[in-house]
C-alpha cells in the first residue's frame, strides 16, 4: 500500500531537534527519511513550513516532498507583528509546482482565524487552488492560546470562505467532538491524522491503557463517516513512522485505508502522484 505522509516537519539540525528523532528511533536528515520511506511504501511527503519564510522549501527535493508555506510564530513574531508584504511573499511560494498549500499556526501567534491578515491568504489560496492546513487543537507549548487552535475557530473561517479549501490538522485533538462537527458541516474542510501520539509507544499496552481515547477517535471519525476528507499524517518527528502507521490503521476501517493513506492527500494537495 502506497503511503503520503500529509504532514511532517523538516528542522535544520541542531541538539534539540537531532534528539528529537533519535528519541523516536530515527535520524534528522533527509536521507534517513528517503531510506525509511523507502522501507515502508512512502512515496511522498508534504511539509509544514516553519521559520524563515524566505527559505521555507529549500530542503525539499521535489522527489520526495511538497511543501506548506508557513506563517508561524517566528514568521507573525506571536502575532505581535505582521510583514507588509505578507501576501506578496505567500504568493511567490503559491507559484511554485513544489508548493502545495499554507500552513496556518493561529493558537501560536494569538491571532483569530478571521482575522483580517488572513483574508488575502485565503483570497490566494483559493485562486491557486491550494488548501490552507491550519493547526488545531493542543499546541506544543504552554504559551500558545487553545481559544484561536479551537476547531470552532475554523468553522467560522470555513464558512465565510466556502470556496477555500481548508484542512484541520490533527483532528483538533483532543476537541473530537467539536472537529467532527465541523467537519460534517463544512464540505471544505478536510482533516488529517497526524501527532495524536508523540514520542515511542508500546502500541500492546496503549491500546490497553489509552483505550477510551481509541474509541472516541474511531467514533467521531465513524460518526462523521467523511472518509473522502481524512488523510494521514504523522508530524514527524515526534513519532515513530512504523509504529504510526499501526497506529492509524488501527483506528481506521481497512476498507478505508487507500483513500486515507494515499488517495485523499494525492487529490487535496494537487500532489498528481
Amino acid at each position: 500500500m502506497k503511503i503520503i505522509d500529509a504532514h511532517l516537519h523538516l528542522f535544520p539540525s541542531s541538539p534539540g531537534t537531532d534528539a528529537m528523532a533519535q528519541g523516536v528511533g530515527h535520524e534528522n536528515s533527509v536521507d534517513h527519511l528517503r531510506q525509511v520511506y523507502r522501507e515502508l511504501d512512502m512515496v511522498h511527503g508534504v511539509v509544514m513550513g516553519n521559520r524563515d519564510l524566505a527559505r521555507q522549501g529549500e530542503n525539499c527535493p521535489p522527489d520526495l516532498f511538497h511543501y506548506c508555506v508557513g506563517l508561524d510564530s517566528l514568521v507573525l513574531e506571536g502575532g505581535e507583528t505582521v510583514p507588509t508584504d505578507l501576501p506578496d511573499q505567500v504568493e511567490e511560494h503559491l507559484r511554485r509546482d513544489t508548493c502545495c498549500g499554507v500552513k496556518l499556526y493561529p493558537g501560536y501567534n494569538r491571532i483569530w482565524l478571521t482575522d483580517p491578515i488572513y483574508q488575502p491568504i485565503y483570497e490566494l489560496a483559493r485562486r491557486y487552488d491550494k488548501p490552507v492546513a491550519v493547526h488545531m487543537g493542543l499546541t506544543a507549548h504552554p504559551r500558545a492560546f487553545l481559544k484561536y487552535s479551537h476547531p470552532l475557530a475554523l468553522d467560522e473561517a470555513a464558512a465565510s470562505h466556502r470556496k477555500t479549501q481548508f484542512v484541520m490538522c490533527h483532528f483538533g485533538n483532543p476537541f473530537l467532538q467539536e472537529a467532527a462537527a465541523v467537519l460534517e458541516k463544512n464540505r471544505n474542510v478536510s482533516t488529517d491524522l497526524s501527532g495524536l501520539l508523540e514520542g515511542r509507544v508500546d502500541l500492546e499496552r496503549y491500546w490497553v491503557e489509552r483505550g477510551g481515547y481509541v474509541s472516541l477517535l474511531q467514533t467521531w471519525l465513524s460518526y462523521v463517516g467523511c472518509w473522502d476528507r481524512v488523510i494521514y499524517g504523522t508530524d514527524w518527528p515526534i513519532v515513530n513512522l512504523a509504529e504510526y502507521i499501526r497506529y492509524i490503521q488501527h483506528i481506521v476501517p481497512q476498507e478505508h485505508w487507500e483513500a486515507v493513506f494515499f488517495e485523499n492527500a494525492n487529490r487535496i494537495y494537487h500532489l498528481g502522484l
